[in-house]
């Protein structure tokens, strides 16, 4: 049960990536004057952008609605100034590597590469390999509950988490799918719907630690365990999208919930007699490791892989062993459950 504090640690780190807004990059006068020009002129160097001679909503300033920019630019929100930063960014980058000194960050992202539009695409291949990794999951886990272990004269399983689990494996997947689009492009709504998705899968994760490290079977004591935490997520990601996005408040809510869940499953795996307590170890233990990745930030390489990237890529098989242990949670209290019976 440890694979979501850690993959919920990357709520952590989600809530990490925008501390950062003013840069070293967006501060160097060379790269501020270029995108002055660029706005004026619409041209960086050779490179021109008709859609700068369009508004930010893509409204045509000077030519009929038929001449509008593109739908797939629209939703992609490559704007005028957009593209006058990141091809700035690029010629200043050229520029500094020809004088031997290293990449910076600009408004707080390292220069990357787009492909397609997609302006950090190695980030989204990894999120949407975990989004895959949770689905197959989530599905291995309900074949086993229905098809595989015995059920009740009812049909319901006797796993006692099924049904939390379920709910756990659908904010897992709504998680990785938001980091995906914001890796994608990250404006403001996806910002927002990242965070507040993160959020919410870190703090459902920390009650999934408490109620089964603790063994709560009763649904009045359940519901007096999750309310309050439910209730701080609810005005926290009120708080956030509605008022102010404060990332270092953010940063220290995620913080908290994922070292208290990180604390409880390293405990629970430490006195428990459950016979896969070892994949617990794996994750804390794989996923420590792995976060060596984001406090040692470098910059891309070629533009495309950064150490975030990298650490996307070590939760995959993380997220295997994790739901593999769940499974394994399934089993074990079922058989238990049914010697009990008989």
């Amino acid at each position: 049960m440890v694979d979501r504090y850690w993959v919920g640690f990357f709520l952590v780190f989600s809530c990490l990536a925008g501390t950062l807004d003013a840069s070293a990059g967006d501060s160097d006068p060379i790269y501020r004057t270029c995108v002055g020009q660029c706005e004026k002129s619409g041209c960086v160097g050779h490179r021109c952008f008709s859609h700068c001679n369009f508004s930010s909503d893509g409204v045509s300033i000077d030519g009929p609605w038929y001449k509008q920019e593109p739908l797939y630019l629209q939703w992609k929100q490559w704007d005028c100034q957009s593209d006058c930063r990141y091809y700035c960014m690029l010629d200043r980058e050229k520029e500094r590597e020809a004088l031997g000194h290293g990449p910076v960050k600009y408004h707080g992202k390292w220069p990357f590469k787009r492909v397609y539009g997609i302006q950090e695409p190695v980030s989204v291949a990894f999120s949407a390999l975990n989004l895959a990794m949770h689905f197959h999951g989530w599905l291995s886990f309900f074949i086993l509950l229905y098809y595989k272990l015995p059920l009740k004269q009812d049909k319901k399983a006797y796993y006692e988490y099924a049904s939390l689990w379920h709910i756990y494996g659908f904010l897992s997947l709504n998680s990785w799918f938001w980091s995906a689009v914001f890796h994608s492009r990250d404006v403001d709504l996806t910002e927002k719907l990242d965070y507040s998705s993160a959020v919410a899968f870190l703090g459902y994760s920390l009650i999934m630690s408490i109620l089964r490290s603790f063994n709560v079977r009763d649904e009045a004591a359940r519901v007096m365990v999750a309310a309050p935490l439910l209730a701080f997520l609810t005005t926290h990601i009120l708080f956030i999208n509605f008022y102010k996005l404060d990332y270092g408040w953010n940063m220290q809510v995620c913080v908290v919930m994922a070292v208290a869940q990180l604390l409880l499953w390293a405990i629970w795996a430490g006195v428990t007699g459950h016979p896969s307590r070892w994949k617990l170890w794996v994750v804390v233990i794989g996923g420590g490791l792995a976060m060596l990745l984001e406090i040692y930030d470098f910059p891309p390489y070629e533009g495309y892989v950064d150490a975030h990237a990298l650490w996307h890529a070590t939760t995959i098989p993380l997220t295997y062993i994790w739901w593999s242990f769940i499974r394994d949670d399934a089993e074990f209290r079922t058989s238990n459950l049914l010697k009990k019976d008989k």
